[in-house]
């Protein structure tokens, strides 16, 4: 599963790797490393692939009564795996909304539900983890996050086990940059390189 789903991202060109010219995150940080997993949205196969692991990974959790994804990168794939769970579906704002109703989670009730999370990227967790805690905050019980990538920055693990929260991914970027080296994407100095970044974070 893992190396399908690198392969997949690395082909739609989902993942970016570049140790000459870095990509500037959002927070201002120069990186080797730039994922946008809304690329999956535009290939058809590729997101079914996607749906389809979500769909196998979901098995594991016992009975899930909601599927919520986090605004709004996951809000797609929680949709689709919903519809095919059959399960109402959710998503999570990153914070309440300043008019109407106040809402932080739109869609299904999710009080005494149990609730598998959909998120499309793991960096530090902090904003996956946030959605956790308003889901629980609504009465849920979070089941576990599932997400398509994740940098394996050190730490993130630790985190989820202390919130007492399941994490699983589709796939990693130690993955990611074996099958970028095989493929002849980079070479094996600038994979030493990309991973030094990324344990340095």
């Amino acid at each position: 599963m893992s190396k399908k789903i690198a392969n997949i991202l690395l082909k739609l060109g989902a993942v970016k790797l570049s140790t000459l010219e870095p990509f500037t995150w959002a927070s201002g940080i120069k990186s080797p490393i730039y994922c946008d997993n809304r690329q999956i949205l535009g290939d058809v196969k590729s997101h079914r692939a996607v749906i389809e692991n979500f769909k196998s990974l979901a098995g594991r959790y016992g009975a899930i009564d909601v599927v919520a994804g986090t605004a709004t990168a996951g809000i797609p794939h929680a949709t689709l795996l919903a519809d095919r769970l059959d399960l109402p579906s959710a998503y999570v704002r990153s914070s309440k909304k300043s008019h109407g109703t106040g809402r932080q989670i739109e869609g299904s009730p999710v009080d005494g539900k149990n609730v598998l999370l959909i998120e499309d990227l793991i960096s530090t967790g902090g904003s996956s983890l946030n959605a956790v805690e308003a889901l629980k905050e609504e009465g849920a019980n979070v089941v576990g996050v599932l997400a398509i990538f994740s940098y394996g920055i050190a730490g993130v693990e630790e985190k989820f086990s202390r919130a007492d929260c399941k994490l699983e991914v589709l796939t990693n970027l130690d993955t990611i940059l074996s099958e970028a080296v095989d493929c002849g994407v980079i070479n094996s100095d600038e994979h030493v390189q990309i991973l030094e970044f990324r344990d340095g974070l």
